[in-house]
Order: C-alpha cells, then structure tokens, then sequence
C-alpha cells in the first residue's frame, strides 16, 4: 500500500532524523518540516519515499524547483549546514528504485545529472554505478 503525503513525511523524519536537509535546523513547533522532492514533480520526480526528504518550510518554499546540487551550493554560501551526504543518499536510493520500478523517463537524466555532479563535487557515486 502506497503511503499518502503526511505518512510519507514521518517515515522521512523518522529515515533522515528531525533536522532539515539544507539548512540543519532542527525541527520543532517554530521549524516545522514539509516534504520536500529532491528531483522536483516538474522534472519529473515522482511522489515516492525514495525522492522525498523533510526540510524546514522557509528551505522548502525558497529552493522551489532550484537543482538539489544548485541548493545544496546556495546553502553552503549561506553559511548553512546543508546534509550532502544525506542528499547524496536520498538520490542514489531513487536512481536505484527507479530502475527497479522502472518508468520516470523524465526524472532519469536529470537524476544522472545532478549525482554527476555530486560526484565533481566529491561527494557523490559514479552514477553508471547505480541501476
């Protein structure tokens, strides 16, 4: 059975730990976290656990559909504690789901892209490793 949206957030929160992916915050009654799509729905990221994390709602409305490396960057000059190795996790987890479920035609390259450079960056698998 799929998850909806409020129980999709918890099992992230309760996956990740009660700390938003870009910023580190902590969440609590004046940080609530929100579900956020690291392969945005308008690329093509779909609704699974596998490409949703938790982060705070000023990160979350903020990134928009801004790249998750682009964000990940964006953060670090902020002088935020963006998790790179969480988001490195999260989209080699979804690399892999996708290609065992198979279908996401349009999230797979943008999905190639952004571990790509991940991996530039230092912190990412060879994407021709996954699926």
């Amino acid at each position: 059975m799929a998850l909806d949206r409020a129980a999709r957030l918890l099992a992230a929160v309760e996956r990740d730990g009660p700390t938003c992916i870009w910023c580190g915050r902590t969440f609590s009654d004046q940080v609530a976290p929100s579900t956020e799509h690291v392969v945005p729905r308008v690329k093509g990221g779909p609704s699974w656990l596998e490409n949703e994390v938790a982060a705070c709602r000023r990160c979350n409305s903020e990134r928009g559909h801004t790249a998750p490396v682009e964000w990940l960057e964006e953060c670090d000059r902020r002088g935020w504690h963006p998790d790179e190795a969480r988001l490195t996790a999260v989209l080699t987890t979804l690399a892999t789901a996708i290609a065992e479920r198979g279908g996401q035609r349009r999230a797979r390259p943008y999905l190639d892209a952004q571990l790509r450079r991940l991996r530039r960056r230092g912190g990412g698998p060879d994407p021709r490793a996954v699926g």
